[in-house]
């Protein structure tokens, strides 16, 4: 039977030659994942069943979100998972000079790889589909049972196959091919199904810019997002890991529950509205909107490719006046690449704040909250009410390109003018 590189990846975690869409199976996981948010629970729960980890090198624990430190409870939390990862001698613990936002960090480190299962207790743990991987968020208690039997069962997804033709146009993105996508088909456009992408268009992407695409499925409502992995892949992951990994492609003739054809060239820089990642539209609509805040960074855009493009943008001017502007690296490798390359200097004398390694602002932890009726322009997956701080603050979101053409005027604007 014709399966789809979701439904290869799945057949293989349960140890059958073949699943279809809708079947119930059980999968084995290669690497379970959580963090300082929802690691706590997980501990909790996991230790009232009183038995060992099935598999503590399958157990990843990174200490991203309200890190460093920014209260008591946050460090509690911390201390409970450094205490269960020495107990336990995780191998994968991240904390301190060594974390990392975890969906950048987990393809950086190896850890993330083509044709593996992971899930982790964080909804953007779709990110690794970028590199051919199944991967997807699960809840806490998920999770402690995960790591007790070292397995989930799963719904199969049906499969979703976004064809994106052509070629993008002079800084267009893959951030905006994402808002674009989400924006036709709905925060529910992709409910549980596994949202595929293919074509010239993506095939052209860098690694990085795939992991972005990916990262966002679930604000489709997707089960996961995925690309086949080709040599760019493959070279990738040479130069960050040997350990072993699969190649999984879908069969020319599987099955669809739909395939969408996109052409790449009608996409232009997209920025989405509150309150919804699917209320995207062309910059141009939006346009002159005053901003109170830009941050680049996040799990969806704070790699080394994506300051980049921001530090080009921004090199030899000056931000807004009165407007914050926050650079995030997403892991102190990056950091350490933006300073080898000169990036953190363009950012400190055009007026940035460079922060640590950090969830913190996306998710309004830390280091960027917003007070009520500021906006703020980010490179950030979400945009709901509340993401960033006061409930009557605005997320707008959009790529580095973007963001940063904008933190020059202190107003959305169109990256192809500068």
């Amino acid at each position: 039977m014709a399966m789809t590189i979701t439904e290869k990846i799945l057949a293989n975690s349960s140890g059958k030659k073949e699943v279809r869409a809708g079947e119930t199976i059980t999968g084995k996981l290669d690497y379970v994942l959580v963090n300082d948010v929802t690691g706590p629970l997980a501990v909790q729960e996991f230790e009232k069943l009183g038995v060992p980890l099935s598999d503590k090198d399958k157990v990843v624990i990174v200490l991203d979100h309200f890190t460093p430190c920014k209260d008591i409870k946050s460090a509690q939390n911390c201390k409970i998972m450094r205490q269960f990862a020495k107990k336990n001698n995780v191998k994968y613990f991240y904390e301190g000079g060594d974390v990392g936002i975890e969906h950048e960090l987990l393809p950086e480190q190896g850890i993330a790889r083509p044709g593996l299962v992971i899930v982790g207790a964080d909804s953007h743990t779709c990110t690794y589909g970028g590199l051919g991987a199944f991967s997807t968020g699960i809840g806490s208690t998920e999770a402690a049972a995960a790591w007790a039997t070292g397995e989930l069962w799963f719904r199969v997804p049906e499969t979703i196959k976004f064809d994106v033709s052509g070629k993008l146009h002079n800084r267009v993105y893959s951030k905006d091919i994402i808002l674009y996508i989400i924006g036709k088909i709905g925060v529910d456009g992709a409910l549980y199904k596994a949202m595929e992408f293919a074509g010239e268009a993506i095939s052209a992407l860098s690694v990085g810019q795939r992991l972005t695409i990916t990262n966002m499925a679930v604000e489709a409502g997707a089960k996961n997002g995925i690309i086949e992995p080709d040599s760019k892949v493959e070279q990738y992951i040479k130069e960050r890991s040997s350990l072993p990994y699969k190649i999984f492609k879908s069969d020319k003739d599987a099955q669809y529950e739909k395939v969408l054809a996109i052409n790449a060239g009608d996409i232009e820089p997209q920025v989405a509205v509150p309150h919804l990642p699917s209320n995207s539209k062309n910059v141009s609509e939006v346009a002159g909107l005053e901003l109170d805040q830009v941050l680049i960074g996040s799990c969806t855009n704070g790699r080394i490719e994506d300051l980049e493009i921001a530090a080009a943008i921004m090199k030899g001017k000056k931000v807004a006046k009165g407007l914050r502007v926050i650079i995030t690296p997403a892991t102190p490798k990056v950091y350490g690449q933006a300073l080898e390359k000169g990036l953190l200097d363009i950012f400190l004398k055009s007026g940035c704040v460079i922060s640590p390694p950090t969830c913190g602002a996306c998710l309004g932890g830390h280091m960027g909250i917003l007070a009520e009726g500021e906006r703020c322009l980010a490179t950030t997956n979400r945009n709901f009410v509340g993401r960033m701080g006061h409930p009557k603050s605005e997320v707008y979101l959009a790529s580095p390109a973007t963001c940063a053409a904008s933190a020059l005027t202190g107003k959305i604007r169109d990256p192809r003018e500068v």
